[in-house]
């Protein structure tokens, strides 16, 4: 019995033995059959490597800002009445946009009225009664006294027709501040009072904006200060505006840095038509100061490895999985410069899979075309002649 039992332990041993053999040579075959058959690739799957130029600068963050823009505030006491106007509503030149309470200035202003009449009247008699004794005068029936104090009577009252003229301007004045009005054409962007809201002297009514006007009104750290000049073009993106770049120009460049946050601000007007409409969005960008030629890899051909990057390139109808040194990165394209590794020419998978094999076979073949549509027409008469 012990003697069966051996053998049979060493027929199954044998058997199992012959089983793992069998199963490398398969794998060592399918890994063989993998490189072998040939991937196939199409010129829209490669991206060449060559030389672009990079830019390079001091990074720039801010907001988007209108140079137009307007508070518009009380310059009287007075209660709202009416509010034209909503929030996001175009606006031009002059329109009406919140008229408050002008019943005391009226009164006020009829009051004034009635007292530069009555200084009228009674300088027009003053003149009468001067120009009477100076005639007298002049004949030598008035005394020079008597001239005297009808000259002084007509001054004086010149100095209440002139005084009460200024009330009734003055009055005039604040009727017309009892309707608030837009100082440009432009969109209302905040609107702070409702009618029955009593609106005292300097309290915010309205803001106007001209979203034409908009600007990147950014920030720039004060030890790159030196390479920022005016002119300078700025790559910059806004939030909200995902996939889009934006492009600027250097403006201005304030002369004082914040006390606070050490920082420098950055005035960049659009360089096209391009632009937000919408105030107050985040922006982030960089102020290219120098540009130099490098070679350039898209970021998709990239492959991380922890600390190392590689790449998937084409050559001689193989593939081969290339380390790669990198660069700085390109804050508009999003490119990476190539320190080594790659030269100018050199065809990448642009957006390479983990089922790469390095050494496998690939096949530039061309593009697959999308079938024709038939055409309406073309069906029917089809059909007709069946």
């Amino acid at each position: 019995m012990l003697a069966l039992t051996g053998c049979s332990k060493l027929k199954k041993e044998d058997e199992s033995g012959k089983a793992s053999a069998a199963g490398s040579a398969s794998a060592s075959a399918s890994a063989s059959a993998s490189l072998d058959k040939a991937l196939m690739v199409t010129s829209e799957d490669l991206a060449q490597v060559q030389s672009s130029a990079l830019s390079s600068g001091p990074v720039v963050t801010g907001s988007i800002q209108p140079e137009r823009k307007a508070d518009l505030r009380s310059e009287i006491s007075s209660v709202v009445l009416q509010v034209l106007k909503e929030n996001g509503e175009a606006v031009r030149r002059g329109d009406l946009l919140v008229r408050l309470d002008d019943t005391a200035i009226r009164d006020s202003l009829h009051s004034a009225q009635e007292a530069e009449r009555a200084s009228s009247q009674s300088f027009e008699q003053a003149e009468r009664q001067f120009q009477r004794l100076k005639t007298l005068r002049a004949s030598g029936m008035a005394s020079t006294q008597q001239l005297e104090d009808a000259e002084i009577r007509r001054n004086n009252s010149q100095s209440d027709l002139v005084a009460a003229r200024a009330r009734t301007a003055q009055a005039r004045q604040q009727i017309t501040r009892t309707e608030v009005r837009a100082p440009f054409d432009g969109v209302v962007s905040e609107r702070k009072v409702s009618p029955g809201d009593t609106a005292q002297l300097g309290k915010e009514l309205l803001k106007v904006i001209d979203p034409a006007s908009m600007r990147f009104e950014g920030l720039i750290s004060a030890d790159k200060v030196t390479a920022v000049r005016v002119g300078q073009n700025v790559s910059f993106r806004i939030n909200g505006y995902a996939g889009q770049n934006f492009s600027g120009k250097v403006k201005r460049v304030d002369p004082a840095a914040n006390a606070t946050t050490r920082q420098v601000e950055v005035l960049i007007a659009f360089a096209d038509a391009n632009q937000p409409r919408v105030a107050g969005l985040y922006a982030e960008g960089m102020i290219e100061a120098s540009t130099s030629e490098t070679l350039m890899v898209e970021n998709s051909a990239v492959v991380r490895d922890g600390d190392k990057a590689y790449v998937w390139r084409m050559k001689d109808s193989k593939l081969s999985k290339v380390a790669i040194q990198l660069g700085e990165r390109d804050q508009r394209r999003g490119d990476f410069a190539v320190r080594a590794g790659l030269n100018s020419g050199d065809q990448v998978i642009r957006n390479p899979l983990s089922t790469l094999k390095d050494g496998q076979k690939a096949q530039l073949v061309a593009s697959a075309m999308p079938p024709k549509p038939v055409s309406v027409p073309a069906a029917a008469s089809s059909a007709a002649g069946k």
